[in-house]
């Protein structure tokens, strides 16, 4: 069991198989030409694999496979496969346009929920925030993990002058569709160009819902990140990730595998221990990531206050978001 010193257990890896990706958000990546990480960096199949037998056997019972962009690996089905070898649940989060290719896969491994990152309903705006015109075969893809069965739940990133105008008509979708849509306040990370103005709280977008719908609260687990909702008789849901307005970091049970083999015990925390580089030095691994897990801080890594009002991008210490993994 992988126990911190504010008593959280931590049983649910995510793993980032890889820093590229085809999409270009520039919430994710710096706007500035990307460098990726040399293959002999990376992790190979085995590594990887190696890596989440050794979490597993420390108590990890779920995994969840990211990227950058995890379908754009050449090896993604054998690593899902093989993964799915080990008693853990299976799920990824995935920008959904390569989803067609790998359907069977998905459905072979035993995977049953997927996260498909969606931040606008307009053609136009997706093609200004991805810099990719593909947000048709991503709709369709995520019709197609519908009518395969799967659970899904779309993440839209709140970016500051355009959910406000789009917040219903997400919500409206799940009137028909039996989907689950999630709201991220906008964070900070390494290039982003992130300011508190640009965040959009929880509270607000509630109001915006409110606006236009009788909603009910549904109950949240204890490891939930989402804030859960519903418009009775609505097919699906909505919910609100709130990590800058009010953090939910005394429930954390997370931890994160850099595609480069670094183990991170919070997603803002700038402290990172090299597993990758132990492992193929014959080391202790299981060491690293036991002494990783004490050092965990309180809340937000450490590096901010909980008033996001306060924080100063400028002091935080951490990479982008695509070299982390979502």
């Amino acid at each position: 069991m992988l126990q911190d010193s504010f008593g959280r257990v931590h049983d649910y890896l995510r793993i980032s198989l890889t820093d590229h990706c085809n999409f270009r958000c520039t919430y994710c990546m710096p706007q500035e030409e990307m460098e990726w990480m040399p293959q002999s960096k990376l992790m190979s199949k085995e590594e990887i694999l190696t890596l989440a037998e050794t979490f597993v056997g420390l108590g990890v019972k779920k995994i969840r496979l990211t990227g950058g962009e995890p379908l754009v690996r050449k090896e993604f089905p054998e690593i899902l496969e093989r993964l799915a070898d080990f008693p853990v649940e299976l799920t990824l989060t995935t920008n959904g346009v390569l989803i067609h290719k790998h359907i069977e896969v998905l459905k072979k491994a035993g995977v049953r929920s997927v996260n498909v990152s969606l931040d606008t309903l307009n053609r136009e705006k997706f093609l200004k925030l991805t810099r990719r015109n593909q947000f048709d075969l991503v709709w369709e893809n995520m019709l197609l993990l519908l009518r395969e069965g799967f659970r899904v739940k779309v993440n839209a990133v709140a970016l500051h002058g355009l959910i406000e105008d789009e917040i219903c008509d997400f919500v409206a979708k799940t009137e028909k569709l039996p989907i689950h849509m999630r709201f991220i306040e906008f964070m900070p990370f390494a290039g982003n160009h992130w300011q508190s103005k640009k965040v959009v709280t929880a509270a607000q977008m509630l109001d915006l819902v409110k606006g236009k719908y009788e909603i009910v609260k549904l109950e949240d687990k204890k490891h939930d990140t989402a804030k859960k909702y519903k418009v009775p008789e609505f097919e699906g849901t909505f919910a609100f990730i709130t990590t800058m307005s009010e953090n939910f970091c005394a429930g954390c049970n997370r931890i994160r595998l850099t595609a480069d083999g670094k183990i991170k015990n919070c997603l803002f925390g700038k402290e990172e221990l090299d597993l990758l580089g132990a492992l193929r030095r014959g080391e202790d691994v299981e060491e690293i990531i036991r002494l990783s897990i004490s050092r965990k801080h309180k809340a937000l890594g450490g590096q901010f206050d909980p008033d996001y009002l306060k924080a100063n991008p400028e002091a935080i210490e951490n990479r982008s978001m695509i070299k982390i993994g979502g």
